[in-house]
């Protein structure tokens, strides 16, 4: 029996929109990772049994390792489709906004998602949300997006039409943004569900194996030069940072999700708290951070790189060079020293 956490006014709420809507838009932040994804393709196909026209676009391309989840191939990123994704968003009646908690994350798509005059439903799990929808289901507490995802199709009656394609996707969600459940993964609740969606039929071990340990040549090569040749570690600081250049990505002919989980590596190491991954993106540098304990990497996110999240994960995107990033970093170590503990 799972605790009640979304409000009855909330679920309320969206039963009603979902009653009256039929053109239905599915929608994640840019850089889609395994929740963003997996929350959406899971809503998509209990709406899909409802007999809703349900559509997922995201910002831009999802990672090739996700693509194995059913529905994936229907995906229509915004930045490969622009005119398609615009006229969802125009014609749509209904937009649901999943792990994303503030409209610049959707990034060129902001402004087609803002003046859509479909009513929006937020469902997300990181801190502070915009006041941008008319329903705001807000739950940091929560481990992923995806698990609130399914709370709320529990709560909407919708528990019987999640079937194997929709628990793949949920689960998927849930595994990816707790690392495998090795961090904020405390939860009872948490394995009450990871049952529940057995019992639908996936194949845990299948997906485990697709998603965390399935690896190109070149992905291998590219997290080995990383690990080998660019972390560098501050013992006095408890700290470990890995950075990577555009040219180093292309050397090793970076796809989308090749170092997804890079950032978690130096955590094996006991001396180390907290992890630094900094990556040149091109338009700006992507920032990942993780931590043991109680070290916040949210808040060295929040000042540092324009970014925010949880506890021990957290992003940003930091607008400068790769240089100007790792300067930053450097300047923030002996601040960071006053979240350390003996």
């Amino acid at each position: 029996m799972l605790r009640q956490i979304i409000q009855e006014s909330k679920v309320k709420a969206v039963r009603e929109l979902l009653g009256r809507s039929e053109r239905i838009v599915i929608t994640c932040h840019m850089s889609p990772d395994g929740d963003a994804i997996g929350s959406s393709l899971g809503l998509m196909h209990v709406l899909a049994a409802i007999g809703k026209e349900a559509r997922v676009v995201t910002p831009d391309i999802p990672p090739q390792i996700l693509r194995f989840l059913p529905g994936a191939k229907d995906i229509v990123p915004y930045s490969k489709y622009t005119d398609f994704a615009r006229q969802l968003l125009c014609d749509a009646d209904l937009i649901f906004c999943l792990d994303f908690n503030s409209l610049y994350r959707v990034d060129h798509m902001r402004d087609d998602l803002a003046s859509s005059s479909a009513p929006k439903v937020l469902v997300d799990h990181h801190q502070d949300p915009e006041d941008f929808a008319d329903v705001i289901i807000s739950h940091p507490d929560q481990s992923s997006t995806a698990i609130l995802m399914f709370r709320l199709l529990c709560r909407l009656e919708l528990f019987n039409l999640i079937d194997r394609k929709a628990a793949m996707c949920i689960y998927t969600g849930m595994m990816t943004d707790t690392g495998n459940f090795s961090y904020n993964s405390n939860d009872p609740d948490l394995y009450v569900v990871i049952a529940e969606l057995i019992r639908k039929g996936i194949n845990k071990d299948e997906i485990y194996k697709r998603v965390m340990d399935t690896k190109t040549v070149s992905t291998l090569r590219l997290n080995g030069y990383a690990v080998g040749t660019k972390m560098q570690i501050f013992p006095e600081h408890k700290a470990a940072l890995i950075t990577l250049t555009q040219k180093e990505l292309d050397d090793y002919d970076y796809q989308k999700g090749d170092t997804e989980g890079l950032v978690n590596v130096p955590l094996a190491i006991p001396e180390v708290t907290y992890s630094v991954f900094l990556r040149d993106d091109k338009r700006y540098i992507k920032v990942s951070s993780r931590s043991k304990g109680d070290f916040p990497v949210n808040k060295l996110c929040e000042k540092y790189f324009n970014g925010g999240g949880h506890v021990n994960a957290a992003g940003g995107e930091f607008e400068g060079t790769l240089d100007e990033a790792v300067e930053m970093f450097m300047s923030s170590l002996a601040e960071n020293d006053r979240y350390l503990h003996d």
